[in-house]
């Protein structure tokens, strides 16, 4: 095995916060579409905070992948800049420019939900609706483009899976929806009308059914993604192995990724919704416990990450 690890930290975070952020922000966009683009109602409360909290960790991991790409050391620290100067086809400048593009259309989206920032080109919620219709692909484009990045390279066997691309997508809104299920329930609010409490208690109900949902299909393509590598020969095969068990990152994929990250969030969150969706029950659950969830969810996706980054460089490089 290679023990060289050429990406560390800062990409790992960087994969992770873009595509938190960008899950955050597709599934705001989502929201406010589906309840019909108003300002008020359950779908309006989610869309409100993953349009605010979107832009956020999107912008902080390119700021970290900015400090990665220059070389600090030599001095050059603009040496970044040269990611703009060529426009192809290549994963890495649609990647750079996708990214350039979704970091202003959120932050504009985001803008039109600040109602003490005044609106000087027509009306707010025009603007909102119309850039929700923008942000959908662009999120989604930019949770693909984690994966596809590390696809594009034959060189890395565990990375070289067309089920990648859709594992990072799942996480990027999975781990979207945890960030706004942990801020919603990290504020605590009182004095509120029974209306409003009505609202803000749909809207958890909402969320944790989709997350769940999504939760179970993202396991399903982890299922797939090791059966891809397990039935191929060669390389890709052999780089599967570090993450089964007797692996040297097993016990972080099994437990960390899957269990603590998936599983345990997962089966806790039907254990909360189905009441309702079976019984049409009241969604009862404790901000507390919606929080833990929630963090939960967040660690695996960061976890995910790590793993993926990790295993890629300690099995490869092989000859191509």
């Amino acid at each position: 095995m290679d023990g060289h690890l050429f990406w560390g930290m800062p990409v790992i975070l960087y994969l992770f916060l873009a595509g938190m952020g960008a899950g955050a922000t597709t599934v705001s966009a989502s929201m406010l579409l589906r309840g019909g683009g108003g300002a008020r109602g359950a779908h309006h409360e989610i869309a409100r905070y993953g349009a605010l909290l979107g832009p956020i960790p999107v912008i902080v991991g390119v700021v970290l992948i900015v400090f990665e790409l220059g070389s600090w050391q030599a001095g050059h620290y603009l040496r970044f800049i040269n990611l703009f100067l060529v426009a192809n086809l290549s994963p890495m400048s649609v990647g750079t420019w996708l990214l350039v593009g979704f970091t202003l259309t959120s932050a504009m989206y985001g803008y039109t939900y600040l109602k003490f920032m005044p609106m000087y080109f027509g009306d707010r919620l025009k603007w909102r609706r119309a850039l929700a219709w923008v942000n959908i692909p662009m999120g989604i484009g930019v949770a693909i483009y984690t994966g596809v990045l590390l696809g594009a390279m034959p060189s890395r066997p565990f990375w070289n899976s067309p089920v990648l691309a859709l594992l990072f997508l799942l996480s990027a809104l999975s781990s979207g929806t945890a960030l706004i299920i942990l801020a919603r329930a990290f504020i605590r609010r009182s004095g509120l009308s029974e209306e409003k409490r009505e609202e803000i208690h749909k809207s958890g109900y909402v969320l944790s059914t989709a997350d769940s949902a999504i939760i179970g299909i993202e396991v399903i393509s982890i299922f797939l993604f090791l059966m891809f590598a397990y039935l191929t020969v060669g390389d890709v095969r052999y780089a599967i192995d570090v993450i089964l068990p007797g692996g040297e990152l097993a016990t972080l994929f099994w437990i960390g990724v899957v269990l603590i990250g998936l599983v345990i969030p997962g089966l806790l969150e039907l254990y909360f919704v189905l009441p309702g969706l079976l019984y049409q029950r009241k969604y009862e659950v404790s901000r507390y416990t919606e929080m833990l969830i929630a963090s939960a969810v967040i660690l695996g996706g960061f976890l995910l990450r790590y793993v993926v980054v990790i295993a890629g460089q300690i099995t490869g490089p092989v000859g191509v």
